[in-house]
């Protein structure tokens, strides 16, 4: 029996997607994509954002915050200027923390939030590296644990602090004024010296959060949990890390679903009122999902995110990188096409970014007879 789908226009989001082009040799090594290489070849080119190096945002995080509306009208209309051939170059912003704290279970009021993670900065010869907070391997107790010591020490400072979730938390404090974090995933492996928090229209590094941050650091240092860590291999828990902040703004419902395991992309959607549900495993997953109400709106766009390259890329393991990308493949562009050859999906946009920049595609049955067509997947390397 054919499978009748509950949408009828299908998005994907995916971070870590496109390789820089002096790993591209070793990451697609032996990959053979045929789906999606066809989705690129015959598809219309949309937004090309060029990545700058030392920007403090994923391209991910800025294209949701773009799309559903939660930069400051000067902030998105940047990503419209200084176009070369279709290309732009990217704005810095990406406000996200209230929206994450939305997800997250909090409620954000008119308050402007950051969201702070546990992190460890591990020594380096003569500077400091952040490591990627999700290999810490950080159970939700010991997270609760050194939140606990670290709470009153924050408050004691005049910084209001919510954790609804023990692995994120959430500052707010008038100090703070327009304090810059970077990404943890755009910092970690780095040297921390230039994503250090600063002040955004001055470059300052703000006392305050500085403060804060040491009171955290000395509370941890030989903490129980940290030397049971230890103890085990795993490296202390000994920093936390600022970034995202920002207020919540109203923000517009660019899809009728969201099937997204990001918060900041699930917060966005709740606010904005879109249906909202995890990422399947698979595009039969989304198929067979029941429809609903919302099937009936006139915008029956969803969004998926899937996110299956970050800790690879991260940590540069293109072995793992690589086998993420047939996966993807097989589940999700291979069966998109064919749902786009038969009718049963009438449009697929591709939003694949990398460590800095992004390309969006979006394909039609129509796009597809389109045989002069011939872009190469190398092409939208952009960084």
């Amino acid at each position: 029996m054919r499978t009748i789908m509950p949408v009828d226009r299908l998005h994907l989001l995916v971070p870590f997607a496109l390789p820089s082009a002096a790993a591209a040799s070793t990451a697609l090594a032996g990959l053979e994509f045929p789906a999606l290489s066809k989705l690129v070849a015959r598809a219309t080119l949309g937004e090309q954002v060029i990545g700058e190096d030392f920007q403090r945002t994923l391209p991910h995080e800025r294209w949701v915050a773009r799309t559903f509306g939660a930069t400051a009208p000067q902030a998105a209309d940047t990503a419209g200027k200084n176009r070369t051939n279709g290309a732009s170059s990217a704005d810095d912003e990406a406000p996200l923390a209230p929206w994450m704290l939305l997800a997250d279970g909090g409620a954000p009021g008119d308050a402007t939030w950051a969201c702070i993670q546990p992190v460890h900065v591990r020594i380096a010869h003569d500077h400091l590296v952040l490591i990627d907070p999700a290999s810490l391997e950080l159970a939700d107790a010991d997270a609760a644990a050194l939140y606990a010591v670290a709470r009153p020490l924050i408050e004691e400072l005049g910084v209001r602090v919510e954790a609804p979730t023990p692995q994120r938390w959430y500052l707010s404090s008038d100090q703070f004024g327009t304090l810059a974090g970077a990404s943890p995933l755009r910092a970690s492996g780095r040297n921390i010296e230039i994503w250090l928090p600063h002040e955004a229209h001055s470059g300052q590094r703000s006392r305050a959060w500085m403060k804060v941050q040491n009171e955290v650091q000395m509370a941890w240092f030989e903490h129980p949990v940290n030397e049971a860590r230890e103890a085990r291999g795993l490296p202390a828990v000994n920093s936390i890390w600022f970034h995202a902040q920002g207020a919540l703004r109203p923000v517009k419902r660019a899809f009728a679903r969201v099937r997204s395991d990001a918060a900041a992309t699930r917060g966005l959607a709740l606010a904005a009122g879109a249906e909202l549900g995890a990422a399947p495993d698979t595009f039969r997953a989304l198929a067979v999902a029941p429809a609903s109400a919302g099937d009936a709106l006139p915008n029956n766009a969803t969004l998926v995110e899937l996110d299956p390259f970050s800790a690879a890329y991260i940590q540069q393991d293109w072995g793992g990188w690589n086998a993420a990308f047939a996966k993807l493949e097989r589940d999700w562009f291979a069966p998109a096409l064919a749902a786009l050859q038969a009718g049963e999906l009438t449009e697929l946009g591709l939003t694949l970014c990398g460590d800095t920049g992004s390309v969006t595609l979006t394909a039609t049955r129509g796009d597809l007879r389109k045989f002069w067509r011939r872009r190469e997947f190398a092409s939208l390397l952009v960084e």
